[in-house]
């Protein structure tokens, strides 16, 4: 099976700092083969025969790499829902429409009346919250709560983001 992995906050900043190739060396160690990562912020394509545990990955990475951080997993076609249209119309920059992808689609649920007073156009789904940011993400204020909100229950990955993990997690 086919699966994307997201870190929470790896690579933001001077803290939790983790070379990807050090994580696609461990995620073999863990069984995972064809492993491809993008970006440097925590993002991980990889087939497995056995089905891996996020709590698995986050022991294996904090005891060999020294970082603890939450993962995420999701399958390729949980990733293909969340790549899916959502709804905004106005998303017409991909650097601005923030997704919000949960282990526990109700952790999305919470989030729900976030946007209500910010003003900017907010879509929770059942597989991901998406945010579009017009002015951008960093001055967003409904990007911060929403970050807050969900602590490690979620992380966030902007449009372009979440196009280029489908397209490795689903070639066509």
């Amino acid at each position: 099976m086919r699966y994307v992995a997201l870190w929470r906050g790896i690579n933001v900043g001077k803290a939790k700092r983790l070379a990807m190739a050090d994580l696609k060396a461990l995620l073999a160690e863990l069984g995972a083969t064809e492993v491809s990562t993008l970006l440097n912020s925590g993002n991980a394509v990889f087939d497995t025969k056995n089905k891996l545990a996020a709590d698995k990955i986050r022991a294996a990475v904090l005891a060999q790499l020294g970082v603890d951080a939450a993962v995420i997993l999701k399958t390729a076609a949980e990733w293909a829902a969340i790549a899916a249209a959502h709804g905004i119309d106005e998303a017409d920059d991909p650097s601005r429409l923030l997704v919000a992808i949960c282990a526990d689609a109700t952790a999305l649920q919470s989030v729900a009346d976030l946007a209500a007073d910010s003003g900017e156009r907010f879509v929770v789904t059942a597989h991901a919250a998406y945010l579009w940011c017009g002015n951008g993400i960093l001055e967003s204020k409904a990007a911060v709560l929403l970050l807050k909100k969900l602590g490690e229950a979620g992380t966030t990955r902007n449009w372009a983001t979440v196009t280029k993990l489908n397209a490795l997690a689903n070639p066509r």
